[in-house]
């Protein structure tokens, strides 16, 4: 039987186990079965709705938790990390959308 582990304990273990893993840019608990996590949202979502699922995620990296869970510098890069990827669906959308 697995026990659980939460989502922090799980980050702390996957950042320990390799260097070589990029947990900004290419998460490896982000990529199950061969698709991204965030390739798969935009395919649901759409371009256009995607924009705000990563303005989500900028305001969740740079807000309260900035400073609470441990690791402010990889949690200000994965703000940055959704801000480009935002800026890039805003730069589809433009004239389409806005």
């Amino acid at each position: 039987m697995e026990s659980h582990v939460s989502h922090e304990e799980y980050m702390k273990q996957a950042a320990k186990q390799s260097d070589a893993k990029d947990m900004v840019n290419s998460p490896a608990h982000y990529a199950d079965n061969g698709i991204e996590t965030i390739d798969y949202i935009v395919d649901v979502l759409g371009d256009w709705d995607a924009i705000s699922y990563c303005h989500g995620n900028v305001i969740k990296y740079t807000g309260s938790r900035l400073f609470k869970k441990g690791n402010p510098i990889q949690d200000a890069e994965k703000a940055i990390w959704y801000l480009k990827k935002m800026i890039k669906l805003m730069e589809k959308t433009k004239g389409v959308n806005w």
